[in-house]
């Protein structure tokens, strides 16, 4: 398992290794060449919206003019808030590289 920071969240975001096969497996244009994208979008993202595919998700992207001629690289994370601690659990579901952006309700974006 790989944690990356991310400040937004106030923690780690965890990445297992199944989740990162899954990535591999069904986006191999991000994975495995481009795992250190990942901990960039996490902790730099240009905009975080709400997923409204998945209640619980947070959409964490970062544009990147080198990528493929200017893609967007998109990092899926659920949350889960403990109740027998101050603290929350963050993983990583599924992460891809797109053109454009999916919808979702915008939580956060860059000034």
């Amino acid at each position: 398992m790989t944690r990356f920071p991310c400040p937004y969240l106030h923690g780690e975001v965890e990445l297992t290794d199944e989740r990162e096969q899954h990535i591999a497996e069904s986006h191999p244009d991000l994975l495995p060449d481009h795992r250190d994208l990942l901990a960039q979008v996490l902790s730099e993202p240009d905009q975080v919206r709400r997923s409204r595919r998945f209640g619980n998700a947070r959409l964490f992207s970062r544009w990147f003019d080198t990528l493929r001629e200017g893609k967007h690289v998109v990092v899926a994370v659920v949350s889960e808030e403990s109740a027998h601690n101050a603290h929350s659990r963050h993983w990583l579901i599924t992460a891809y590289i797109a053109r454009k952006l999916a919808q979702g309700d915008m939580e956060w974006t860059r000034s």
